[in-house]
C-alpha cells in the first residue's frame, strides 16, 4: 500500500510529495509531517507580517477598541465583535494559506497545531489563539486600548546605560562617552 504526502510550500519552504511503502512510512512520516507543519508556520509568519493583514487587524481594532473595558465581566456586545474578528482575519489567513500552499486544509493544520503547539513561536501562537480563545482576544483589545491611551509599558524609565570601557582607558574619549 502506498501513502502519499501532501505538497505544502510557502515561498522557499517546500515539502515534496513522497510515495512510500508501509515499511518506510513509519520512519519518514514524522519528519515529513514536521516539515509540512514548519512550512505552514513559516507561511503564517509571512502572511501576518504582510501589510494587508496588518492593516485588516489594525483597522478592525481601531473600529472596536473603545467598546472593551478592563473588568471581570464581559459585555454581550463583545460576542458579535469576536465573531466578526474571527470571520474577517481567520478567513483571510485561511484564504492566503490556501492560495500559497497546494493542498492546504485548515482542519488538518489545526490537528497538527494541537500536536506541535509547544514548538510554535509565541507571537504566532498568541495571534492564532485570538481566533479561538475569547480571553486572549479581549486581552489583545485591552492592550491596544492601553497603547492608544498612552498607558502602554514604558521601558525607558529606570534604564541605565553603563560603558563597557573602563574609565581612564585610552579608548575612553569624548566621542565614545554616553551622555
Amino acid at each position: 500500500m502506498d501513502v502519499q504526502e501532501l505538497i505544502w510550500s510557502c515561498g522557499d519552504n517546500m515539502v515534496e510529495m513522497v510515495d512510500m511503502d508501509e515499511e518506510n512510512f513509519a520512519t519518514s512520516s514524522s519528519s515529513a509531517a514536521d516539515s509540512a507543519f514548519d512550512a505552514v508556520i513559516g507561511c503564517i509568519e509571512d502572511i501576518i507580517m504582510e501589510e494587508e493583514f496588518q492593516q485588516l487587524q489594525r483597522s478592525f481594532m481601531e473600529k472596536h477598541y473603545m467598546e472593551f473595558e478592563d473588568s471581570e465581566e464581559n459585555k454581550l456586545s463583545y460576542t458579535p465583535i469576536f465573531n466578526e474578528y474571527v470571520d474577517l482575519l481567520e478567513k483571510h489567513l485561511e484564504r492566503q494559506l490556501t492560495d500559497k500552499i497546494a493542498g492546504f486544509n485548515m482542519n488538518n493544520f489545526i490537528e497538527l497545531l494541537m500536536q506541535h503547539k509547544e514548538e510554535v513561536p509565541g507571537d504566532i501562537f498568541d495571534m492564532l489563539l485570538t481566533f479561538t480563545d475569547f480571553m486572549a482576544f479581549k486581552e489583545m483589545f485591552l492592550d491596544y486600548q492601553a497603547e492608544k491611551e498612552g498607558r502602554g509599558l514604558d521601558l525607558g524609565e529606570g534604564l541605565l546605560v553603563t560603558s563597557l570601557i573602563p574609565a581612564g582607558s585610552k579608548h575612553n574619549t569624548s566621542s565614545t562617552e554616553l551622555k
